[in-house]
């Protein structure tokens, strides 16, 4: 993972564990996942957002060049 072997996570693992305690940590690793849900949701929400707004110019050129006279 990342270039890194199995001991330098254990020593990150380590030096969180010390500069957090142990009480700290699955409080950090609840609002870490909460965060992660949130960007997610937004993120689905503007990606649906952007599509819809597509579908609606999209059915807007169709409506337009079937309304408009040919020549």
């Amino acid at each position: 993972m990342f270039g890194m072997g199995p001991t330098e996570l254990i020593l990150i693992f380590l030096a969180i564990l010390l500069l957090f305690g142990a009480k700290r940590i699955p409080e950090i690793a609840q609002g870490l996942g909460k965060g992660i849900r949130e960007f997610k949701k937004t993120m689905k929400e503007t990606t649906d957002e952007v599509k819809g707004s597509l579908d609606v110019d999209d059915s807007n050129k169709k409506s337009d060049s079937s309304s408009s006279p040919q020549s």
